[in-house]
């Protein structure tokens, strides 16, 4: 009844953004109209999004990051019927755990364990004020496995969460059997085309940005948009309402270095599992496009052609390229992902 509830009212705001932008198109030339929000009355969110309902209980898992004590939010989801292994899945950097809703229900109906972790930094994890590194975030994931007795686990992984996965499966080879990469960041090296940033100064972009250039920006990401993709726009808006949004926007421009420090592209020949390519065909991302000069744009972000120099690359990867999305399959087309992913994880099985 609540996913249907929800259902209903993201459906009836995208009605009215749909009406606002048609009254916007249809103004006189000389009228300044001015967005409306469509947030203007909602209460506020968190920034460890403790309103926020995802699909499935959210657990929390106690370790340090830095010597800091911090919290790993998780949801775990039993398989249905008998367990064939375990699935831990990696989220994207605009991203929480909660957007894998749709095709976790087909995962453990396969017989697979789901755990589907808040990474520290994003969703409903702590938050600390503190330079990101890849390597201690697979580290404590890995820590959370341990702690539920879970040495085995095949990953899938969207967009950021590929970077993570693979410096996990780096780290961790003797714990990832296959690894499924969902048009994954990191195919390439951004540090050769994208100049430094300074902190101070993302915050300032992050401090600035706008419901409506945030929906915009996911515009981006999703080519067909639906009027379910609007909750993505309506949770980062209702945190941009409360008092503690520097604290969300902080940890943003920290993970923001950390993409842009850390790459990972040259640890693809060394990964030694089978891998799965899964990759959104109108997917252009660039990570910090907006950073990048124009004709260093113009080579980034293929990620077609990515996906291909990937497949050559890896020792043992096979690539399903899906026509006509973008840059998050398992959410634009949940069933085809679905078809794709739970094969590859039963072979040899």
């Amino acid at each position: 009844m609540k996913t249907l509830q929800k259902m209903i009212r993201l459906r009836l705001i995208y009605l009215l953004a749909a009406t606002l932008l048609v009254a916007c198109s249809h103004a006189p030339e000389n009228t300044s109209l001015t967005p409306v929000s469509l947030y203007s009355n909602a209460t506020a969110i968190d920034a460890r999004l403790s309103n926020w309902p995802y699909p499935y209980p959210v657990k929390e898992y106690k370790t340090l990051l830095q010597g800091q004590g911090v919290s790993m939010m998780y949801m775990d989801i039993p398989a249905v019927g008998k367990e064939r292994g375990a699935l831990v899945l990696f989220h994207g950097k605009n991203f929480s755990s909660d957007y894998w809703g749709a095709v976790i229900p087909g995962l453990t109906q396969a017989g697979y364990r789901v755990i589907a972790p808040d990474q520290i930094g994003f969703g409903k994890s702590s938050k600390p004020d503190v330079a990101y590194h890849f390597d201690e975030l697979a580290s404590n994931t890995k820590a959370l496995l341990n702690s539920l007795h879970i040495q085995k686990v095949d990953v899938i992984a969207n967009s950021m969460g590929g970077m993570l996965a693979i410096r996990f499966a780096r780290l961790y080879p003797q714990t990832v059997a296959k690894l499924v990469l969902e048009n994954p960041l990191g195919l390439e090296d951004y540090s050769k085309d994208i100049p430094p940033q300074q902190n101070d100064q993302l915050l300032k972009l992050e401090m600035a940005q706008t419901e409506t250039s945030y929906r915009a920006f996911m515009h981006s990401y999703f080519p067909n948009w639906q009027p379910a993709y609007e909750q993505y726009v309506e949770v980062f808006t209702r945190v941009q309402k409360s008092p503690d949004y520097p604290v969300f926007a902080k940890a943003s421009v920290r993970t923001y270095q950390m993409i842009a420090e850390q790459p990972v592209v040259n640890d693809l020949a060394l990964l030694k599992m089978p891998v799965l390519l899964i990759i959104g065909q109108k997917d252009r991302t660039v990570f910090g496009r907006r950073f990048a000069p124009p004709e260093a744009v113009k080579s980034l972000g293929n990620f077609p052609e990515l996906g291909k120099k990937a497949q050559k690359v890896i020792p043992n990867a096979s690539l399903v390229p899906v026509e006509g999305v973008g840059h998050v399959p398992h959410v634009e087309v949940p069933q085809l992902f679905l078809e794709s992913v739970i094969p590859f994880l039963n072979a040899g099985s």
